[in-house]
């Protein structure tokens, strides 16, 4: 623009002499018009506008500048300015980017995880130093750290841990990392979200025999269990009815069964005549019952 303006001055010059040398009207208005151009190119040389979100770094003759906020901003006509976004960027590490990591058992997993990111304005001049350009903060500095420090963070859990029981410890890990690692930088990271984590296919295979060895060792031992249980029951019938045998000896004398038996008997004789019944002790005396006499 800068360089327009100059030729737009010079073209205006040119018109003006030509113009007075032979009184020619157009020639007057055409260096009129060609010097109110150059006026304006000069002025937006020398003007800059930082969209709303967006911080601008100055680089003159090789000087880098202050960074400029959002709004007009006056710079020299030899300016180059470089602008980075303010708002959130989403870093997406899965498909061909997923993250290949292996747990403390060296058991193979692949993570998808997405790192929101966003330029701290203050830091911009570090940021324009370290990478150059918006695309090559993401490349050069967001990716290969994440990349890293989710391989490490894995690399201190199981893969039972990884996949299923652990999951919101390790981001929480993670996200915690990344944030220390870029915040001096001036990467602001606002969201890290592990999406997914998937096992490997030789590590899936492990996974599925334990899972088969867990329900035979699960199916056992409730077996062993109810074989306990079934066993212990007949051993409380057992003692129950010994006890019970162990009482009914001990009231069973020989005067009483005497009774018992005579008693029996006696309904026996209701229906027949008198008649003999080998009751009493070990003599073998009977005793005599007559059905026919009421008591």
């Amino acid at each position: 623009m800068f360089v327009l303006s100059i030729l737009l001055l010079i073209a205006a010059a040119v018109l003006f002499f030509v113009g007075r040398g032979t009184d020619r009207r157009g020639l007057k208005l055409g260096s009129a018009g060609a010097l109110l151009a150059g006026l304006f190119a000069a002025i937006s040389s020398c003007v800059h506008i930082v969209s709303a979100y967006e911080v601008g770094v100055p680089v003159a003759f090789g000087k880098v500048g202050s960074p400029m906020t959002s709004g007009m901003n006056v710079t020299s006509p030899f300016t180059n300015v470089t602008t980075f976004s303010t708002r959130p960027v989403d870093l997406n590490l899965s498909d061909k980017d997923v993250v290949e990591v292996r747990s403390s058992q060296g058991g193979v997993m692949y993570a998808e995880v997405t790192v929101k990111w966003a330029v701290t304005p203050a830091k911009a001049v570090e940021l324009y130093r370290l990478a150059g350009s918006e695309d090559a903060i993401q490349q050069r500095l967001v990716f290969p750290d994440s990349r890293e420090i989710i391989r490490n963070v894995f690399a201190r859990h199981t893969s039972e841990e990884g996949y299923a029981s652990a999951r919101e410890k390790i981001n929480t890990e993670i996200a915690d990392l990344i944030k220390e690692r870029l915040a001096p930088r001036g990467i602001a990271v606002t969201t890290v979200n592990l999406r997914n984590v998937k096992p490997s296919d030789q590590l899936q295979s492990q996974i599925d025999r334990k899972i088969q060895q867990q329900q035979s060792t699960e199916r056992a031992t409730e077996a062993a269990r109810t074989a306990k249980a079934e066993a212990e029951q007949r051993r409380i019938e057992a003692e129950g009815l010994a006890r019970a045998n162990k009482i009914l000896s001990d009231s069973l004398t020989d005067k009483v069964l005497m009774n018992q038996c005579i008693e029996a008997f006696k309904q026996a004789a209701a229906k027949h005549p008198v008649y003999a019944v080998p009751c009493g002790g070990g003599n073998g005396t009977p005793v005599i019952v007559d059905g026919t006499k009421k008591n």
